[in-house]
C-alpha cells in the first residue's frame, strides 16, 4: 500500500515510457519494411506530449502526427529534428505559421491544395483521400480534378494517405471496399508512398498498412480492436486517494439521488476523484477499482471531485486516509473501464484533466 501526500492533485497518473517504448517496437516490427510514426495529438492522448514524444524519438521515431497547427507549433518546440504532421490541414491565414514551423500539411481538400500551392511551391505535402469515413479528405470527384489539373505538379508529395473506418472490427467489409478505393484513387495522383493504417488496421492486414503507419491508442496501451485479447501491453496506471473511511451503523443511501442503499455494518470510503477530473460519472453504482488486492465496487453517483467505494471487504488498516487505490492499471483494465463506462479507451485518456499529477516511470532511463 502506498499513501499519498500532495493535496493539490485527486491522485497520480503514471505512464510506464519503457511499456510504451516496447509497444512501439512491436509495432516497428510489425509494420517493417514499412516505417512507424506515432500519433501524439490531443497532448499524447492526455499523457503528456512532452515526455511521451522525446521518449518515442529516442527509440527511434521520427514522424509525428498531431491534430492542428498549434499542436504542431507546441511539438516543434519540443523536438527540431522531427517531421511534423499536421492532420487538419492549413486552415486559411495559417500558411506562415506552418513555413516557420517547418509543419508539414496534410492537405483535404481542393482549396487547401490550391492555397497551399501558391503560398509555398515546391514543399513537401501530405494528401488526404477520403475513402468511406465521409470527414476530412478528398472526395473520389476532387481527386479526379486533382489530377486532371495537375494541381500537385509544383508540391513535393510525400505521402497519399486514408483512413480506415471498421478496422477495429476484423471482419468488416467496408475495409476491403476502401482499400480496393483507395488504390484505383491514388493512381490519378502523381506516385507517392502510401500511409493507411492506423493502431487496427497495423494489426490487422499488410494491405491495412502502407509505407508509414500512424499507431495511436496501440501505443499508449489500449486495445485497437473492440473485442479479443489485447496484444499491447498497459502504459498508464491511474490511482486515486483516500479522503475518509466511514462506519455505517445503520441503513444509509449515498451520493446524489440516493441511487445506492447501504445496509450496515459497512464501510464507505470517499475518494477525491470525479467527473471533472475525467472519471466518467456513467461509472456510477457499476465502476469497480482495486485496493489490497481486491476489486471493490463505486457506489453511489460519481460527483464532479469525489467517488464512493464499499470497502468493507477490506481490512481497516489497508483502507484509511492517505491509500491510494487504482482506477485504471495491470488490475483494472483501460478497455475494461472504458466498456462499463459506455465509451471507448480513447475517451477515457484524453479526458483526463490538468489536475491529476503525472508522473513517468523508466527503469531503462533511470526515471
Amino acid at each position: 500500500m502506498s499513501t499519498y501526500t500532495i493535496s493539490s492533485a485527486p491522485g497520480v497518473l503514471t505512464v510506464d515510457l519503457d511499456a510504451l517504448a516496447r509497444n512501439f517496437h512491436t509495432l516497428c516490427a510489425i509494420a517493417a519494411p514499412g516505417e512507424c510514426g506515432a500519433v501524439v495529438k490531443a497532448n499524447a492522448y492526455g499523457l503528456g506530449v512532452e515526455c511521451v514524444t522525446r521518449r518515442l524519438f529516442a527509440e527511434g521515431c521520427r514522424r509525428f502526427f498531431v491534430a492542428s497547427v498549434s499542436e504542431g507549433i507546441e511539438l516543434r518546440a519540443i523536438l527540431s529534428e522531427i517531421e511534423i504532421y499536421v492532420l487538419e490541414g492549413v486552415q486559411s491565414r495559417q500558411e506562415e505559421a506552418f513555413l516557420v514551423a517547418g509543419l508539414i500539411p496534410v492537405l483535404n481538400s481542393l482549396e487547401q491544395i490550391r492555397r497551399w500551392r501558391a503560398s509555398a511551391p515546391g514543399t513537401s505535402v501530405v494528401v488526404h483521400i477520403d475513402t468511406g469515413m465521409s470527414r476530412l479528405g478528398l472526395s473520389a470527384l476532387e481527386v479526379e480534378q486533382v489530377g486532371t489539373e495537375k494541381l500537385l505538379d509544383e508540391l513535393n508529395l510525400e505521402y497519399v494517405i486514408t483512413h480506415l473506418a471498421c478496422a477495429d472490427e476484423p471482419s468488416h467489409s467496408l475495409t476491403t471496399e476502401q482499400l480496393e478505393r483507395f488504390n484505383t484513387l491514388r493512381k490519378k495522383l502523381p506516385d507517392a508512398k502510401t500511409s493507411i493504417g492506423s493502431s487496427p488496421g497495423i494489426l490487422l492486414d499488410a494491405a491495412c498498412r502502407g509505407d508509414l503507419v500512424r499507431p495511436g491508442i496501440a501505443l499508449y496501451g489500449g486495445n485497437p480492436f473492440i473485442s479479443g485479447e489485447n496484444p499491447m501491453e498497459p502504459v498508464v496506471t491511474l490511482e486515486g486517494v483516500i479522503l475518509q473511511v466511514r462506519e455505517i451503523t445503520e441503513r444509509v443511501t449515498v451520493g446524489y439521488g440516493a441511487t445506492h442503499v447501504v445496509e450496515p455494518p459497512a464501510r464507505l470510503a470517499t475518494v477525491g476523484v470525479g467527473y471533472a477530473d475525467g472519471y466518467p460519472r456513467t461509472l456510477g453504482n457499476c465502476g469497480v477499482v482495486w485496493l489490497a488486492g481486491i476489486e471493490i465496487p463505486v457506489v453511489g453517483r460519481v460527483s464532479m471531485d469525489l467517488i464512493t467505494l464499499d470497502v468493507s471487504e477490506i481490512p481497516i488498516e489497508k483502507a484509511r486516509p492517505g491509500e491510494l487505490i487504482e482506477l485504471v492499471g495491470s488490475n483494472i483494465l483501460l478497455d475494461d473501464v472504458a466498456k462499463a463506462a459506455g465509451t471507448i479507451s480513447y475517451e477515457i485518456l484524453t479526458g483526463l484533466s490538468s489536475r491529476w499529477e503525472r508522473r513517468y516511470r523508466s527503469e531503462e532511463m533511470g526515471v
